[in-house]
């Protein structure tokens, strides 16, 4: 049997299934799948757990499941790939839709940005960390917390840009295609550096949080943070530019 939220996200489609794809199929690849949601939805917590919680983060996330499974059709090898951006977009979008960042929290942020664009041009080098908390006096936790919200924001943008070259038109949805978003995707990779990649890697292939790849790499969640950023960026730029 499916747990309570897995249950309610099928029910919510159940009525517009799709000719092929019935609901013992369905339900047999929501069960398959459902480890994905939860990993996405462990990732995604840090950022969002003071607006969403788990529970219902995993009900969109579900939900997003199986939109991705009916949009795709019979999952292959590169359908979890697709099901991840399908996820962790569902989940992004209905955080966007109840403004999860306070006007107070973003005014803040925007002020916090702008010290440190001056910060950058008083000392004419990109701040560490040590300088950014010394000279903005700054907390350790504070500037963590406003890493993870500058990530998150990077993160919906990315995830948009990737599932528009991911969103093909049924009969356009050749393997052909799906290769050429694949290799796009890699070929943006590789306009990054080593350790970037390992972030890109780590967040994105295998799902793991801020402060499990702090771990990996021995470095601060902040740090990690700004990487990931810059990575990001850069991974947008080019994919833009392609």
């Amino acid at each position: 049997m499916f747990a309570p939220t897995a249950a309610s996200a099928y029910a919510e489609f159940a009525q517009t299934a799709p000719v092929g794809l019935g609901p013992d199929f369905e339900q047999a690849q929501l069960r398959q799948y459902a480890p994905l949601v939860k990993r996405i939805v462990r990732q995604l917590s840090a950022q969002a757990s003071a607006v969403m919680d788990r529970e219902d983060m995993e009900q969109i996330g579900l939900m997003g499941l199986l939109e991705a499974l009916r949009r795709y059709g019979q999952p292959d090898e590169a359908f979890g790939a697709f099901a991840a951006l399908r996820v962790r977009g569902a989940i992004l979008d209905e955080l966007r839709r109840q403004d999860w960042r306070p006007r107070s929290v973003r005014q803040d942020s925007h002020k916090l940005r702008d010290a440190l664009r001056a910060l950058t041009r008083k000392l004419g080098h990109e701040p560490s960390e040590a300088e950014i908390l010394h000279h903005l006096k700054l907390s350790p936790k504070d500037w963590a917390a406003y890493q993870q919200a500058e990530v998150a924001e990077e993160l919906a943008s990315f995830d948009e840009l990737v599932a528009e070259l991911s969103e093909l038109p049924s009969d356009c949805r050749t393997p052909e295609a799906q290769l050429m978003v694949t290799r796009s995707i890699a070929q943006a990779l590789t306009s990054l550096d080593e350790r970037e990649q390992k972030v890109i890697q780590l967040y994105y292939e295998f799902d793991a949080s801020l402060k499990e790849i702090a771990a990996v790499l021995d470095l601060t969640e902040a740090r990690v943070s700004q990487i990931n950023k810059a990575a990001l960026r850069k991974m947008k730029a080019f994919l833009q530019q392609a």
